[in-house]
């Protein structure tokens, strides 16, 4: 008999579960936006389809990368997530040198790419800067996209941004010209 294999789908369920009760900054369910990274990698292989549904596991839940491997998810795909998780960055407080060293791997890359683009939604943009009006928008993420866009080939940038925020590709087009 054969172990049973972790898919795409199961780790669509465990980031549903994992992050059922836990709120995003405006107060929304912080399930939608994981299942939303990972929906915005369906073209690329399933290691780095899983590990964007589970980008934040490392992060927001106490599931360590043992269990991860228990659960059946390949070491590849724990390999992403520990990467774009800044808690495991030699300074996880400063958020460029964390930036630059996602960039260093394609996989982890296009995961940060489609978690850069979701936060960056025009709409959740906006409803920040209403909530905190007295606070700046966070310029984090634009600043990091230089840096992203540029590590990976153009295309694979273009194929998450059509899927999780298209308002992106302009900008894409400034920073890699065709």
């Amino acid at each position: 008999m054969t172990e049973p294999r972790f898919t795409v789908e199961t780790a669509q369920v465990l980031a549903e579960v994992a992050h059922n009760r836990q709120k995003d900054k405006l107060k929304r369910p912080y399930r939608e936006h994981v299942l939303a990274v990972g929906d915005a990698l369906a073209d690329f292989d399933e290691d780095i389809q899983i590990a964007g549904y589970l980008h934040d596991i490392a992060e927001d839940t106490p599931i360590t990368r043992q269990a991860l491997l228990e659960m059946g998810v390949s070491e590849r795909a724990v390999d992403i997530i520990e990467r774009v998780t800044r808690r495991f960055h030699d300074d996880p407080d400063d958020y460029d040198a964390g930036i630059r060293f996602v960039a260093e791997d394609h996989d982890a890359t296009l995961v940060k790419i489609a978690d850069n683009a979701h936060n960056s939604l025009p709409e959740r943009v906006k409803a920040l800067a209403e909530k905190w009006p007295d606070k700046p928008p966070v310029t984090r993420y634009a600043d990091a996209r230089p840096v992203l866009y540029t590590a990976v080939p153009r295309e694979e940038v273009r194929m998450i941004l059509e899927r999780i925020n298209p308002y992106l590709l302009r900008e894409l087009d400034e920073i890699v010209p065709e």
